[in-house]
């Protein structure tokens, strides 16, 4: 593809009284995997279903390898694979079966037996769909996504439901996808798989772009080194915001305390500093710890810290 291998402006996508996508603009560089992070109900689908050319927007522009829906379709269709968040499909043909079914609608593509084996389910080649389980029948929808050797590839929350190993087989295949050059747009709502997987993120939030970098940026921007947790006897209802306000500003803490899993987390520059100056704070205030942990700030941190709320809230 010459150019941007995905570019948008000024999408607006509206349902009803609900604005899915507002104004969002974005463009993807040919061998990036790009990652749309945020919330259910942040846009994210919706915006990726109008580059698929499945949703009509009310407004902006698409380019996908600079051609247009409206007037390449057919073209874009061969030249693009695309995994839904759902994928249904037939229970009683087996993997082979349904991979010789989605080959024969592309002019070009790759073979059967080499993306049977590249998504790793030759032992399931002749089991019908059916009998596959949730992380296989994952594999075969990615398996049919790759079938017509596409320049850009679509995924959409591909990893939604599926146990921790399933997870991660998932992600070596992308890995693997990423190292042949392939371009890859990844909605997530789980900040390892984006921090993982994608180069840049763009994070999303009622249907506009809040946030864009590599997850290091991104990161980097909250300009704290670690995040720290405590809880105290009581849960939330033990220290009342305004006490807590008052320990983050003893401890040090960069920004508002945030309450959090029945505790509270703050944001420090130095944990060796923060932490004792907790321990010694909490009793002048009438509360007995119970639990305190630290972390690495993560992206999800820079979604609280960019919307008040965490991904999991929304």
């Amino acid at each position: 593809m010459n150019g941007p291998a995905l570019l948008v402006r000024s999408l607006r996508k509206r349902y009803d009284d609900v604005v899915a996508v507002d104004g969002l603009d974005l463009e993807v560089s040919s061998g990036e995997c790009f990652g749309l992070l945020g919330p259910n109900g942040a846009g994210k689908t919706t915006t990726i279903e109008i580059c698929e050319g499945l949703t009509i927007p009310d407004e902006g522009e698409v380019l996908v390898g600079g051609r247009r829906w409206a007037t390449d379709a057919r073209e874009l269709r061969e030249r693009l694979g695309i995994q839904l968040q759902e994928t249904q499909l037939a229970e009683k043909l087996t993997v082979e079966e349904t991979l010789r079914l989605f080959r024969s609608f592309y002019r070009k593509g790759q073979s059967v037996d080499r993306t049977i084996t590249l998504v790793q389910l030759d032992e399931k080649r002749r089991a019908r769909v059916g009998t596959l389980s949730g992380g296989q029948k994952q594999r075969l929808a990615l398996a049919c996504a790759l079938i017509g050797d596409p320049e850009l590839l679509f995924l959409d929350e591909p990893t939604t439901g599926l146990d921790p190993q399933s997870r991660r087989q998932l992600w070596e295949l992308v890995e693997s996808l990423k190292a042949q050059g392939r371009t890859i747009v990844l909605t997530t709502h789980y900040m390892d798989e984006a921090e993982r997987l994608c180069d840049r993120v763009a994070i999303v939030d009622h249907g506009r772009i809040i946030a864009l970098g590599t997850p290091r940026e991104l990161v980097a921007s909250l300009d704290a080194s670690q995040i720290v947790f405590f809880a105290v006897e009581g849960g939330e209802t033990g220290l009342d915001a305004t006490t807590v306000a008052a320990i983050g500003g003893e401890v040090g803490a960069k920004r508002a305390p945030r309450s959090a899993d029945g505790g509270w987390e703050l944001q420090v520059d130095a944990p060796h500093v923060a932490i004792p100056a907790l321990l010694a704070a909490l009793p002048r205030h009438g509360a007995r710890l119970t639990e305190l942990r630290t972390h690495s700030p993560t992206l999800e941190d820079v979604f609280v810290a960019l919307t008040g709320r965490a991904l999991r809230d929304a």
